[in-house]
């Protein structure tokens, strides 16, 4: 029997699209517009399986009609800048402790994939035509650096860990993999705007998204 339709869902605006694997977080893609987000998101589900294989799950095979948009929403300025900032309807409902803790560990593999991804990764990585774009250690930076900004929207004061001090920054991050491991009724965390379900989306794709960034950036050896 063939695996069901991977069920996505969308935030549109006129220049730009996101669109995610709704139970499968950080398996997020974004486009000029809806089509070749959707082109962009099944391009990339081979690099999603090593998130999933990683976190310990079994990943479906998919072509391109195995995907079904369930929920659309208007994207706004965060989704034209560059980031899937929408909170949707499915992004609040609830989840059992067995539904967390998968969630939790899908961030979790998201964290590993990126800093291996680092670790064999070059110092230096290919620049964009005009001689931009951060180098490996700037980009663990900024993923670090964004995980705390992500750590106070779900509640937690941690001090910001600087991104050498690997003890703190597991340690946050271990606090927050707590926090999305609880079971929740779809309400906002620490009272808040982030629900637990975008929080992982939101995670996970940052991750991600530089993850396959240094991956894109990374000079072919001969």
């Amino acid at each position: 029997m063939a695996d069901p339709p991977i069920d996505i869902a969308e935030e549109v605006t006129p220049r730009k699209a996101f669109v995610w694997a709704v139970e499968w977080p950080g398996w997020c893609r974004s486009g000029k517009d809806r089509h070749l987000a959707i082109g962009s998101l099944i391009d990339h589900a081979a690099r999603y399986a090593k998130v999933a294989r990683a976190a310990g799950f079994d990943y479906p095979a998919m072509v391109a009609s195995d995907v079904r948009i369930v929920e659309s929403a208007e994207g706004g300025g965060g989704t034209e800048f560059g980031v899937p900032s929408a909170i949707i309807e499915l992004d609040r409902h609830a989840l059992t402790l067995a539904d967390a803790e998968r969630l939790a560990s899908l961030v979790e593999a998201a964290w590993t994939i990126v800093e291996g991804t680092a670790a064999k990764a070059p110092p230096s990585l290919r620049k964009g035509p005009r001689g931009g774009g951060r180098d490996t250690a700037r980009v663990i930076d900024h993923v670090v650096e964004a995980d705390h900004a992500y750590a106070r929207e779900i509640g937690l004061r941690s001090r910001p860990a600087g991104p050498t001090d690997r003890e703190a920054v597991r340690a946050e991050r271990a606090a927050v993999l707590d926090v999305l491991r609880q079971p929740s009724d779809g309400s906002p965390l620490a009272e808040r705007k982030w629900t637990l379900r975008y929080a992982a989306r939101r995670i996970a794709w940052h991750a991600l998204d530089h993850a396959w960034e240094i991956e894109d950036r990374t000079e072919p050896t001969e």
